[in-house]
């Protein structure tokens, strides 16, 4: 795998990108010479896109007319839409009978509603230009579910229905969707997700990390967003177009049980 492998500079959106796995995406996307819009809530995200060489646009991706209006900005600053990475996300962790019906609709409307409307909206100029690749940032709860989590693992597993839609329904017209599923990763999201944890199953926050996030890890320690981010540009490279419908897991083996 090379993530190098693409010599054509291709405009890229990427959403989620004020921390984490999607400010590692933009950064390496930028440092291939894509032209980048990384899209983010979080007003933050302007100082940290535009230092690593990408545009920003500040957007609510709850909203509809929103994850709408991200697509026509790339197109009004470059031209056209041939990647995008759907990687925003929000997590909360409560058992079923206390998950909060608001929470839920969020969670929802982020993680999965979004990527569908974002796949549409782009999808016309991925068409016309007879080039496309959609990723689906999910997680290994695309695969497998863990108590207390039930909005974000609904969502990550619809994400993978829409990532195997989009590859069949796309591959006539040269545009591949692929979903890369990784297990915990070293973000601020994640480490958000220790306190809740802990509370959730009254232990301390290592002991979360040790007997929860790594327990069915054949490998102890969490992933670095920039390993993410070298998947993610090889998907987006030209000599993955054979490659599509499918689902990547970097799980540290926590499926090969």
């Amino acid at each position: 795998m090379s993530s190098t492998a693409s010599s054509t500079p291709r405009v890229a959106l990427v959403t989620g990108t004020s921390s984490g796995i999607g400010e590692a995406v933009v950064r390496h996307f930028c440092e291939q010479g894509h032209q980048v819009l990384a899209v983010d809530f979080n007003p933050a995200g302007k100082e940290i896109a535009e230092a690593a060489g990408a545009a920003f646009f500040q957007a609510d991706l709850t909203d509809g007319e929103a994850c709408k209006a991200a697509v026509a900005e790339a197109i009004k600053r470059f031209g056209r839409v041939d990647i995008l990475v759907n990687n925003a996300g929000i997590q909360h962790v409560s058992p079923i009978e206390e998950f909060p019906e608001a929470k839920w609709r969020q969670i929802l409307d982020l993680m999965l509603t979004a990527p569908f409307l974002l796949c549409q909206a782009a999808w016309p100029s991925m068409r016309e230009n007879g080039w496309g690749r959609i990723i689906n940032i999910a997680s290994v709860h695309a695969q497998v579910a863990s108590p207390g989590k039930s909005a974000y693992i609904s969502a990550k597993h619809g994400m993978i229905g829409l990532t195997k839609t989009a590859a069949l329904e796309g591959g006539s017209q040269g545009i591949t969707a692929n979903a890369i599923c990784p297990a915990y990763v070293k973000t601020p999201l994640v480490d958000n997700q220790i306190a809740d944890q802990a509370k959730l199953h009254g232990m301390d926050e290592q002991e979360v990390v040790e007997k929860i996030m790594l327990k069915n890890a054949a490998v102890k320690r969490l992933i670095e967003p920039s390993e993410v981010a070298e998947l993610v540009a090889y998907l987006a490279s030209d000599v993955a177009g054979a490659v599509t419908g499918s689902s990547y897991n970097i799980d540290l083996g926590w499926t090969a049980q």
